[in-house]
């Protein structure tokens, strides 16, 4: 099994610096991840240290609360795909979800996918704030929207991804868009219990040492 291709290698905490940058791309050469995710300031250094490899550069938009203007977000996502970004991971404004603002919710989401075109969108709905009806709401939302994933967390919020969110995400999009999982994957098994759960990517920082484990 190929789980390198599964990964998405991320950093994205607010003290990584432009060693850790370089660092995680080579690691992502070394073990032929799918992609690099970092904040967008550092999608062009990501660029140029991934030239000549198969690896892709993904980035994160109105991360990680999600509550910036659409505006912001759409200024985000054009700069980051200028700057040579090949999938966008944005986050849903959770509050307008909440308040029941679906519409509004939708339409960001589409406007942000008018931006990407043909490149990869995934909205990052963070299910530990949702009710299970919001998942499955948020899901469908993001389907209307033409979104390509659906995605668990941020890795910042207040739990990361659970087998049994993925269940309602999955049957909440059927088949109409991808699921991503990320959020405390750190180890082979829960790697595998994803993938097996249906999930086409996997965002951990851990992706060397669930490799390394499979190797093992």
């Amino acid at each position: 099994m190929e789980i390198n291709k599964y990964i998405d290698h991320t950093i994205l905490k607010a003290t990584a610096t432009k060693e850790d940058v370089v660092a995680l791309c080579k690691e992502a050469k070394e073990y032929s991840f799918f992609s690099v995710c970092v904040n967008s300031s550092f999608v062009p250094l990501a660029k140029k240290e991934l030239e000549g490899t198969d690896v892709k550069v993904c980035t994160v938009v109105g991360f990680p609360l999600g509550a910036m203007s659409t505006e912001a977000k759409v200024f985000e996502t054009q700069q980051a795909l200028k700057d040579g970004a090949e999938e966008v991971d944005m986050v849903i404004n959770i509050g307008e979800l909440k308040s029941k603002n679906f519409k509004k919710v939708e339409e960001e989401i589409a406007e942000i996918k008018k931006a990407t075109g043909d490149m990869v969108l995934k909205v990052i709905i963070e299910t530990c704030y949702l009710t299970p009806q919001e998942i499955v709401l948020a899901s469908e939302i993001a389907v209307k929207a033409k979104a390509d994933f659906v995605k668990t967390s941020t890795g910042f919020g207040n739990d990361g991804a659970r087998l049994e969110n993925i269940e309602l995400m999955r049957n909440a999009v059927d088949g109409k868009a991808k699921l991503k999982a990320s959020g405390g994957i750190k180890n082979l098994d829960t790697a595998l219990s994803f993938i097996e759960a249906g999930v086409d990517r996997i965002g951990t920082s851990s992706g060397v040492s669930i490799v390394k484990e499979l190797k093992k």
